[in-house]
């Protein structure tokens, strides 16, 4: 009895650590004052119209979502094909080639950002986008490689060789006998890849230039020059948009086949 009650106190306390800032936050976002406070006096909603107003807000919003859904498909195209080689087949290098695809999630990505900006944007001269694109590509195929293959792990490939020996070719055998069995770890992929993307800083501050910024690179400068409750409102409203798309993930797909 006195384990348990010392386990529910623990497992209360790691619970109040990990929630109880975005409650803080979503306190603070309806606070009549004109700067951060908690508890916060009187209630408005007056700086959730105030993102609307600043206008870097919504292109580097933009920006976030075309990269991270454009990056993550890119990741999903090269990893996918890999994870499945890797794990099909018995070739030389084969852990080098597995450590090559991981490394990027090794590397601290202040470095990665480094290297790209100085090794890969400077010398080709490439446009900020493009850059934006190449950099997060790379930072979210050891999460689209990780994940599927773990799926992959769990995959009986004689399903496989039963299809083709009934006459099913390797593009229909591909798409029709392992993609469906593998459905679960390749949306837990995508969303790793694009959380992970859209919440990116490090590698974003190297690769951002005039005009073309990030979510997460505005709300930073934002907080340079300001300290009212707008961050914390715009912070509230990712956090129910984010809250949304698991709630659609639970409806449709549900998260233990996810997860």
């Amino acid at each position: 009895m006195r384990k348990s009650k010392s386990l529910f106190f623990v497992t209360l306390l790691v619970y109040m650590f990990l929630i109880g800032p975005l409650l803080v936050i979503m306190a603070a976002s309806f606070s009549d004052t004109t700067y951060l406070k908690f508890p916060g006096e009187g209630f408005t909603l007056r700086w959730y119209h105030q993102i609307l107003q600043v206008k870097s807000f919504g292109s580097a919003a933009k920006n976030s979502i075309i990269i991270a859904f454009a990056g993550t498909f890119l990741a999903l195209l090269l990893g996918l094909p890999a994870a499945y080689a890797l794990n099909r087949y018995r070739f030389k290098g084969k852990e080098l080639i597995k450590s090559l695809f991981l490394s990027p999630v090794l590397i601290p990505v202040i470095v990665l950002g480094f290297v790209m900006l100085r090794y890969v944007v400077n010398r080709f001269k490439l446009p900020a986008l493009p850059s934006l694109l190449i950099g997060h590509t790379i930072l979210s195929i050891p999460y689209v490689m990780r994940v599927v293959t773990s799926s992959l792990a769990n995959f009986d490939f004689s399903m496989e060789e039963a299809a083709r020996i009934l006459g099913a070719g390797n593009i229909y055998t591909f798409f029709h006998i392992l993609l469906p069995n593998i459905k679960s770890g390749i949306v837990s992929a995508c969303i790793m890849a694009v959380i992970n993307s859209f919440n990116n800083v490090s590698l974003s501050a190297f690769l951002t230039r005039a005009g073309v910024s990030m979510l997460p690179i505005e709300m930073m400068a934002y907080v340079e020059y300001h300290f009212d409750p707008t961050i914390a409102a715009l912070a509230t409203l990712l956090m129910v948009i984010t809250l949304g798309v698991m709630l659609v993930i639970e409806k449709t797909l549900g998260l233990k086949s996810v997860v």
